[in-house]
């Protein structure tokens, strides 16, 4: 994986301006720590970091190529799993190539087939190509949206990267939220309204689209959506296909010329992944692949049992790498450590975000990178698959909200009176979900109940998933490490959308569908095993750090913070032992020490990035 920024402008010549270009391009250094480069002509700069995957010798970026007259630049951020496939057509059509990576690839693609390329291409990605003879750019992002590309447009001019850091590093472009954004950060998030930058006139180009830039101005448009359409397979013929279709991902996610591994908690999805790619090493003779876990000193005195995290990882982490083989590792961390990464998760983010499920990924992420460069992870298959146990809640089906936020009034609760006046949480939510509700693609002839489980299933996918999807990005790239999902493979996505609640439920289990595809593959005790979530902390050092935090905040006259939120009830919360925030506010792991964490964030991010109010 790499970063990528880049600048249009009509009205300046940018040859006047590398160091400013070079600034935007430095930004995204801990995504690309092998190298640097640039390219700068009158009317467009673009800017790349690399991280060596492929043909580490070959493949520097910006690579340009020509055709006749005209020369394409490109930038680029990804993987394209098929690119053996795509390579091999292409050179049917008298191509020639010069290297064994996939950004000539994907470049060459774009020369054959234009915009259309993306219909093609099996992967993740974000990139850019710029057309010297018509003067355009094109911009574009992989389906479902795991590689980011945030974009700042005006009249003549266009700012884009990797991350919104990039984009703040132009000295044009200054760090305002307006209430809006506000909204974002303190009634959606740490989630985001998909195309939202939250920072004012920022955006992010919206998964499966592409975008154009030229003389005629800035547009975006759509090559891919979920279609609804009905599933003609039945049980044992599902489950057949969703096996060979995550075989084959895996496989083609275990491509590399860098030491690779996966992440390991012996719950189903990351041990399902893991079995996959343990047994094409045992096929393919390279050898015992590494295996890691994260958890946290002392969480075996404090872990409690609840609905959300009913057990714990150790022991099924011991059972599936005896039983595979692998090479584990053990990553632990302790509350200093953790209570620390809440500041470097925001500078990742460049907003505030999960507290310290991305804090403790951060780390845990570190210390992968001090052996692999690539590592696999489960992300994503309890958003397809529908394992959340929200999906299988009768007050989460019928709550007519985001069932991964049902505590909304408990957070505006804490909010000053001031700011609910101005941003009004309640509605721009409400507002916010009916409009993913009316972009749902219905099948005609579904019932109420299947019609809500597609509605639950698109939520999850178009919603939850991309915070996820950020949050793993952000924390691994931070550190130089490239984490593939094989669950958001495309191809999975749109055969599992379609299959009918009651086959994805087989055995009346939740994911019930994928634990019948991976029997034989999976020991039967982990095939069962039920859900549990990320591991998180259960230290109560933990909870008394944020919350003196916070409370420090609070009587800092210098902060931002007290404008926003009602001071005196979370001084209360604080000092109270009570079960207001017991249950998650957010996701499965979010409660009463992560909100605590969650506006420290705020805090610090307001600070650092010196933001406006506007």
């Amino acid at each position: 994986m790499c970063g990528i920024t880049g600048w249009i402008d009509w009205y300046n010549d940018l040859t006047r301006y590398p160091s400013i270009l070079e600034t935007m391009t430095d930004t995204l250094s801990p995504r690309g720590p092998d190298a640097s480069g640039t390219w700068i002509s009158e009317n467009c700069a673009l800017g790349h970091r690399r991280l060596s995957v492929i043909d580490p010798a070959n493949g520097a970026q910006p690579m340009a190529r020509k055709k006749g007259e005209i020369t394409y630049t490109i930038v680029y951020n990804g993987e394209i799993y098929n690119a053996l496939e795509l390579r091999k057509e292409l050179e049917r059509h008298g191509h020639i190539f010069t290297t064994n990576c996939d950004t000539e690839v994907l470049l060459v693609s774009y020369i054959e087939w234009g915009r259309s390329c993306v219909e093609r291409l099996n992967g993740i990605f974000a990139f850019a190509v710029w057309n010297s003879k018509e003067q355009s750019l094109f911009l574009a992002r992989d389906r479902v949206g795991v590689k980011p590309l945030f974009y700042a447009y005006s009249e003549g001019r266009l700012l884009f990267g990797s991350e919104p850091k990039s984009i703040l590093a132009h000295p044009d472009f200054p760090a305002q939220i307006n209430g809006e954004g506000l909204a974002e950060i303190f009634a959606v998030g740490p989630a985001r309204t998909p195309g939202h930058g939250v920072y004012l006139n920022m955006n992010e180009l919206k998964p499966g689209h592409y975008a154009v830039m030229d003389r005629n101005g800035f547009s975006t448009r759509a090559y891919w959506k979920l279609e609804s359409k009905e599933h003609t397979d039945d049980a044992e013929t599902t489950a057949e296909k969703v096996r060979e279709l995550l075989a084959d991902t895996v496989k083609r996610q275990l491509i590399s010329d860098v030491p690779i591994c996966t992440l390991l908690s012996g719950g189903l999805d990351s041990s399902a992944l893991t079995a996959i790619a343990a047994n094409h090493y045992q096929e393919t003779g390279l050898g015992h692949i590494h295996t890691f876990s994260v958890d946290y000193v002392d969480n075996d005195k404090h872990f409690k049992a609840s609905a959300f995290q009913p057990n714990s990882d150790a022991p099924w982490i011991k059972r599936m790498t005896e039983f595979l083989g692998t090479v584990h590792h053990y990553v632990e961390f302790d509350t200093p450590e953790l209570v620390e990464s809440l500041k470097a998760a925001v500078y990742a983010r460049d907003l505030p975000g999960m507290a310290d499920v991305d804090g403790s990924l951060y780390l845990f992420c570190r210390e992968i990178k001090n052996y692999a460069t690539v590592a696999i992870s489960g992300e994503a298959a309890d958003e397809v698959f529908g394992g959340y146990p929200w999906f299988h809640r009768e007050e989460s089906l019928n709550a007519h909200t985001f069932p991964w936020s049902l505590f909304l009034k408990d957070r505006v609760d804490l909010l000053s009176p001031e700011l609910v006046d101005w941003i009004k949480p309640e509605r721009y939510v409400q507002e916010r979900y009916d409009q993913a509700l009316s972009e749902v693609p219905r099948l005609a002839g579904e019932n109420a109940r299947q019609n809500r489980m597609r509605e639950m299933s698109y939520l999850n996918i178009t919603r939850f998933m991309p915070t996820l999807l950020d949050r793993k990005d952000r924390m691994s790239m931070a550190v130089g490490l490239e984490v593939r999902v094989p669950f958001c493979d495309h191809r999975l996505i749109e055969y599992v959308w379609n299959i009918p609640w009651d086959i994805k439920t087989a055995g009346e289990r939740e994911k019930g569908i994928l634990r019948r595809a991976l029997k034989g593959i999976l020991p039967q005790d982990v095939l069962t095993r039920k859900k549990s979530p990320y591991p998180k902390t259960h230290n109560p050092n933990y909870a008394a750090a944020v919350k003196k935090w916070v409370l420090d905040i609070l009587d800092d006259s210098s902060s931002l913070l007290p404008q926003f939120i009602n001071a005196d009830k979370v001084r209360k919360l604080a000092k109270a032992d009570g079960t207001k925030f017991n249950l998650p506010w957010f996701g499965q792991l979010m409660t009463g020490p992560q909100l605590f964490a969650y506006l420290a964030q705020v805090d610090m991010w307001l600070r650092t990035y010196k933001v406006s109010i506007k």
